[in-house]
């Protein structure tokens, strides 16, 4: 016969071999395995611990800012930059002192803040709404062309009201009034029709000054 069939015996004896023999290789990946769930476990603990840490470092800066106490919302933002630079919580920081700064008159600080927010960020979200806080901020510098390189980074599905509001201001500074009013028509058809922002947009849009095409049309009615 080219083979036997091995009976019940037979075939427990070669197992038992196959082990003695592989006793060592199948102990240490064992173990192997063991230390990898038991690390992944640690690591997990870790990082929630980790995230919970932020969390309570980022409240306590946001009560800071909220009670005008700038020295101790620096210190905690400085805090969050240097022990949880990877966390989102550090990037929201970061953010917030550019608004505070920019209310304050600060315009390089906000600019170092949003530069630091931007290279910290971890997901594309995140990165339009920095692209859009530096494109307001391009906005007050009079930076309109910047703004729209800004914009141009905004994802469209992300904020695609709030991007084409800041896009038609950005137009209306560079005297494109055309493009503009569809900028602004864009936030309108984004926005819900119950949003408190729907009538400045509105308002914008209505200043905007009439298009040649329409100049043309109102001096023919008046001319008839």
């Amino acid at each position: 016969m080219a083979f036997e069939v091995l009976d019940e015996h037979e075939q427990g004896e070669l197992v038992r071999k196959w082990l003695r023999t592989n006793a060592m290789s199948i102990a240490i990946g064992i173990t192997i395995g063991l230390l990898l769930i038991f690390g992944y476990k640690q690591w997990k603990a870790r990082e929630l611990r980790t995230h919970a840490e932020a969390a309570l470092q980022f409240d306590a800066f946001v009560d800071a800012v909220d009670a005008k106490r700038s020295d101790d919302a620096k210190r905690i933002a400085e805090g969050l930059r240097k022990d949880y630079a990877k966390s989102a919580f550090s990037t929201f920081a970061a953010m917030r002192q550019a608004e505070v700064s920019v209310t304050d008159g600060d315009l390089k600080a906000a600019q170092a803040d949003l530069d630091w927010a931007n290279q910290s960020a971890r997901n594309s979200v995140m990165k339009s709404l920095i692209a859009l806080r530096q494109a307001r901020l391009d906005l007050a510098e009079g930076k309109a062309d910047a703004a729209l390189a800004e914009l141009d980074k905004v994802a469209k599905s992300d904020f695609p009201a709030i991007a084409s509001e800041l896009r038609g201001d950005a137009l209306v500074k560079l005297g494109r009034s055309a493009d503009a009013r569809a900028a602004y028509a864009e936030a309108l058809s984004n926005q819900d029709a119950q949003s408190p922002d729907r009538a400045f947009v509105e308002m914008k849009q209505a200043d905007l000054p009439v298009s040649d095409a329409g100049v043309e049309k109102v001096a023919e009615k008046t001319k008839s």
